[in-house]
């Protein structure tokens, strides 16, 4: 672990391979620990977790806070209902008021893309040492998401060594709202890190045609790809075409806003064009695992039926796996910012 230079996690643009493989080993370590109950390991005893969800979330902030309490950290929820900024206090000053109790590590949720990296920002800027890790940020990113997806299908595919390596020359379909979906972009860069071909699918009102140079445009300040060959991204309209590629299958939550917005006309007809169902997956070459990170629209993204078949509907294994991989991010940040504590796995 003394290889791991990333004090902060904003997105996996900065990943390499041996990052990923790091966070994925490592999970697949704290996987295999019994978490319950009084057994909590001692690895992150008297560092401080605050979970900042200026946006509301049920698995992430829910995971995160037992992953820090699995690790032995305390924890510190922020509720904005309740807060100072109903008064006007801005996302930085609610950032500076739990450093200032002793915040370790501050997990972010924001609306607005860039606010846990603009945080970094002014946090260095004042020499302050506490480490920022995104919980999500507008439409930008939601890196903890993208390695829980990344370590599930890494599972799928190779249960006994879930590394990166599983996934090489995996054909991986997204179907849905690209355009609004941080998800999305997080594993467009987990999944060609680790050598799977990436295919879009969705209507062109949600996936433009720019998605296929995602990976090629990095964010601003990474002056180079840390990975030397990426898979490619190819976008395929037509959902029988994507999914006879397919060798697992993501759907993303369609946000019924965008009805409203005129990027949709008709949810029924979006179900038909687009939706996973035991007729849709008639396409597949094989049978192949569905994920969603949730929540779910029952009836539009997934029928019931898939929804409850376990075999290949890998949802509840996501919400289980995003555990372990945050208690392996907390961990590995917490080693940088001086975490004096080992893990004896035996």
């Amino acid at each position: 672990m003394t290889d791991w230079k990333h004090r902060h996690i904003l997105d996996l643009a900065t990943f390499s391979l041996e990052d990923y493989a790091t966070v994925l080993g490592l999970a697949n370590r704290f996987k295999s620990l019994p978490l319950t109950g009084a057994r909590k390991l001692p690895a992150l005893q008297g560092k401080l977790v605050a979970t900042l969800f200026f946006e509301p979330s049920t698995r992430t902030r829910s995971s995160f806070e037992l992953a820090a309490r699995c690790l032995s950290a305390d924890v510190q929820s922020f509720s904005p209902k309740s807060s100072s900024l109903t008064k006007g206090e801005t996302a930085l000053d609610t950032a500076l008021t739990y450093i200032a109790m002793g915040a370790d590590i501050l997990v972010i949720r924001h609306s607005s893309a860039n606010v846990p990296s603009q945080l970094v920002n002014s946090l260095e800027a004042l020499n302050e040492q506490t480490a920022v890790l995104n919980g999500g940020d507008g439409l930008r990113s939601h890196p903890s998401q993208g390695l829980l997806d990344l370590f599930t299908l890494a599972s799928y595919f190779n249960q006994n060594n879930p590394l990166p390596g599983a996934l090489k020359d995996k054909t991986i379909v997204i179907i849905g709202d690209i355009l609004h979906s941080r998800v999305a972009r997080s594993n467009l860069w987990a999944l060609t890190a680790c050598g799977a071909n990436v295919v879009l699918c969705g209507p062109p009102s949600l996936l433009p045609e720019e998605f296929t140079e995602f990976v090629n445009s990095p964010p601003p300040g990474i002056l180079k790809d840390p990975i030397n060959k990426r898979g490619k991204i190819r976008i395929i309209r037509s959902l029988k075409e994507a999914l006879s590629e397919a060798d697992a299958i993501m759907t993303l939550r369609l946000q019924k806003e965008r009805m409203r917005e005129n990027l949709l006309t008709d949810l029924d007809r979006y179900h038909l064009d687009y939706g996973i169902n035991n007729e849709s997956l008639k396409y597949c070459k094989q049978r192949v695992p569905i994920l969603h990170p949730g929540p779910v629209n029952r009836g539009i993204e997934i029928s019931g039926s898939i929804l409850s078949d376990r075999s290949i509907c890998l949802i509840e294994k996501q919400v289980r796996n995003g555990i372990p991989i945050r208690m392996a991010l907390l961990y590995l940040m917490s080693a940088v910012t001086g975490n004096k504590n080992t893990i004896n796995f035996t």
